[in-house]
């Protein structure tokens, strides 16, 4: 009887360095996230607190002179050129890849044959796997030359910027879609056929309806790549302070100005506090994407 009481003693106090260890990591995950979050508000807010530039001007004015001296007038941080290209090919992507995510997904899991999807999957998911280095480059041997040769213009621009992202983009909607798809009751399609519904009939009238949120939440996660992705967008778009009129001119994002100008402005300078604060909105941007997540899936993924 001791021998056994030892034993449940034994066997519980061997769960208390599990608890210890998990309950560690939980906390260390929030004091990061709190940490970061904090650390890039208390930067970020440095332009408007320290250096006085007023909420309305940052964000609404295109003009950019951050080393501008003040007998020419003083410096000067409207970021809304980085903003609406950010933006713009953000949208555009999702709009040109959420389409082929969806025809990618309802063929793997409806149309095609086993083979197919043996094939088909671990290809969509290589794409995931490509380092963003490797898509920029891609873009900017061949598709800035055809964009050049084919359309006109430097061949750096919009249309380039949005074209690798919608690729970029495609494994990501791709793969949540499936999941959701696959996760769809089977009574589901055998009662539309059944019905005397078509194939096409089935999916579009009841399959894709019921996995609506697996659709939206394949969007918002793509559309927040999209928009924090900087390293292969800088590479095609050609990075230029201006508004653009057409697709074909070039354009700059929030985060290839970023990366372009943080290494190389004095810390607490002016320059360096607004590249600051287009992180803290990047980040305001970011927790809006997962803000519309978390109302997507609260409601379900099957439509009721």
């Amino acid at each position: 009887m001791k021998k056994s009481f030892a034993a449940g003693a034994f066997s519980l106090n061997s769960e208390l360095p599990g608890k210890i260890l998990t309950t560690g990591a939980a906390f260390l995950a929030i004091i990061s996230v709190i940490t970061i979050v904090g650390f890039i508000t208390v930067k970020g807010m440095s332009t408007f607190v320290v250096n006085g530039v007023s909420v309305k001007e940052f964000l609404f004015s295109t003009s950019w002179w951050p080393d501008r001296l003040p007998e020419d007038g003083g410096p000067q941080v409207g970021v809304l050129v980085f903003i609406f290209g950010s933006v713009v090919i953000a949208m555009l992507a999702v709009l040109f890849s959420a389409p082929l995510s969806i025809i990618c997904a309802v063929f793997m899991t409806e149309i095609a044959p086993s083979w197919g999807q043996r094939f088909l999957q671990p290809s969509i998911e290589l794409l995931a796997g490509i380092p963003s280095v490797v898509y920029g480059y891609i873009g900017l041997s061949l598709l800035v030359p055809f964009i050049r040769n084919s359309f006109g213009g430097l061949g750096f621009s919009i249309l380039a910027g949005f074209l690798v992202l919608s690729i970029m983009i495609l494994p990501t909607i791709v793969s949540v879609l499936t999941d959701s798809l696959r996760s769809l009751p089977r009574e589901y399609k055998e009662a539309a056929l059944a019905l005397g519904s078509t194939r096409w009939q089935a999916i579009r009238l009841v399959l894709l309806p019921a996995a609506r949120s697996g659709v939206i939440t394949g969007i918002v996660l793509g559309l927040a790549r999209a928009f924090g992705e900087a390293l292969a967008v800088q590479m095609v778009i050609g990075n230029m302070r201006k508004m653009p009129m057409t697709i074909l001119d070039p354009v700059i994002t929030l985060t290839s100005a970023i990366t372009m100008d943080m290494g190389n402005t004095p810390m607490g300078s002016l320059w360096n506090n607004a590249l600051w604060s287009m992180g803290l909105f990047t980040l305001m941007m970011s927790c809006f994407f997962i803000l519309v997540l978390r109302l997507t899936l609260r409601k379900g993924g099957v439509a009721r």
